[in-house]
């Protein structure tokens, strides 16, 4: 892979080719994604979806919205730190096509925004959930009609899958849905793969999958675009992805650990044990000692842990710059981190704390049966729609759908799919109104 191909400014439907140097400064192609993004319905919907903890009324806990806004933040820095290094390394990247470090922080910031805008309601159990119906539940009885990779999709339905299609897939009349640029799209794709592996692989790119069946021909076309398919014909990593997927690690890490403080579940006697390992040599025990509030001090720990995460993390991507380009650095740059152990250690009191609360696990039981009754519902409504065999549930239901979801004489792949993304969109509050009203 090369750079000034990985910094496609590239969208959808282009019939000529975009220059970095023709760009209006004052708001570049890059910067025009993360504006797309965040003025879309399916970013606004984040502001209502579980982070950790569904259902939460109190403003300490993270939604959707917040961490993804955190992330983008932290993506940002990464970005235009790395991009400045290789600006420098680089100099033909600015001489000869006009790029600056900024278009990598812009492109690390929009992938972060977007990173969870398909994740579905209650957290990542609501990917759970959708997968179960289809794997153990009602869903099931659809597997002969689908193609391996097809039935897949839904049995291990994916977030990361489901934010491909969203900001990717022709919807409304606009082609190309959001049209962001080819850069962006590849950053996103943490996973470029599909959802039947031919073989088996260790590495980090593998580990879950990316677009549907639905998209493959789309991603096959941003990969090539990009140079991200290797000599054997299989995809590489984007490797702002890296960077895409360091800003989220360091997010959930210190975040959902901040939000287990200040909920009370964990005691804040940890933030100084596990936290004070990562900023021992930043912090200012005056500034500290002088704040009054747990929540002040707690975020003042967060804030020095972010920076040092950042600044570890930009030292790994450089040094594996490249393994990372040609597709060798098969582990997440934080798994090289000199803090790892540290990491760990939040993580698992994080676990037992928070995500393991009987609280949380309550809340996501309930998810699980929100979810599966309306799979049950409006997966019904939609096939019988198909012979025209529609009971008065049925018609209800369908004329409460919005007309992208109803499909007269689509395959039953897309009709599937369709609604499991339908239900994916939902915001937790949405969910649970459709739920009580169907009961």
């Amino acid at each position: 892979m090369n750079w000034e191909q990985l910094l496609s400014l590239k969208r959808q439907g282009d019939t000529l080719k975009r220059l970095r140097l023709e760009q209006d400064e004052t708001r570049i192609g890059f910067e025009v994604d993360y504006d797309r993004i965040i003025f879309s319905s399916s970013f606004r919907s984040l502001q209502d979806k579980t982070q950790v903890i569904p259902f939460s009324k109190t403003s300490f806990v993270h939604t959707r919205l917040t961490h993804s806004l955190e992330v983008s933040v932290v993506g940002r820095s990464l970005g235009r730190v790395v991009g400045k290094k290789l600006i420098e390394k680089y100099p033909y990247l600015k001489q000869t096509y006009g790029f600056l470090s900024n278009d990598f922080g812009a492109i690390v910031a929009a992938a972060s925004l977007a990173h969870d805008i398909g994740n579905p309601p209650f957290g990542h159990s609501g990917e759970m959930a959708i997968g179960d119906f289809f794997k153990n539940g009602e869903g099931i009885g659809f597997k002969e009609s689908l193609s391996d990779q097809q039935y897949e999709d839904l049995c291990n339905f994916e977030g990361n899958a489901n934010g491909f299609k969203i900001i990717s897939e022709n919807k409304a009349g606009i082609k190309g849905g959001l049209r962001l640029s080819y850069a962006t799209l590849g950053a996103f794709t943490k996973y470029p793969r599909k959802s039947v592996l031919d073989k088996k692989s260790g590495h980090i790119k593998d580990k879950k999958y990316g677009f549907f069946h639905s998209q493959n021909t789309f991603f096959d076309e941003v990969a090539n675009e990009l140079g991200m398919v290797d000599s054997n014909g299989e995809y590489m990593r984007h490797p702002l992805a890296y960077l895409v997927e360091a800003a989220d690690d360091i997010c959930y890490t210190l975040i959902d650990f901040e939000d287990g403080i200040n909920l009370g579940w964990i005691s804040e006697e940890y933030a100084l044990e596990f936290l004070i390992r990562l900023v021992k040599d930043s912090i200012d025990t005056k500034k500290y000692n002088s704040l009054k509030h747990k929540t002040d001090r707690v975020a003042y720990l967060r804030a020095l842990s972010v920076n040092t995460l950042i600044n570890d993390t930009v030292k790994i991507f450089l040094a594996n710059e490249e393994k990372i380009l040609n597709g060798q650095f098969t582990k997440t740059l934080l798994s090289e981190s000199v803090f790892k152990a540290q990491m760990k250690d939040i993580i698992d009191i994080s676990v037992r704390k928070v995500y393991n609360s009987k609280e949380v696990i309550e809340k996501e039981l309930k998810g699980y049966q929100v979810i599966h009754k309306l799979l049950s519902v409006f997966i019904k409504a939609s096939v019988n729609n198909q012979s025209d065999n529609t009971t008065a549930l049925d018609d209800l239901v369908l004329s409460s759908l919005p007309q992208a979801y109803i499909h007269k004489d689509g395959n039953l792949y897309d009709q599937l799919l369709d609604i499991s993304c339908f239900v994916a969109s939902l915001t937790d509050g949405n969910a649970l109104e459709w739920y009580n009203k169907i009961s």
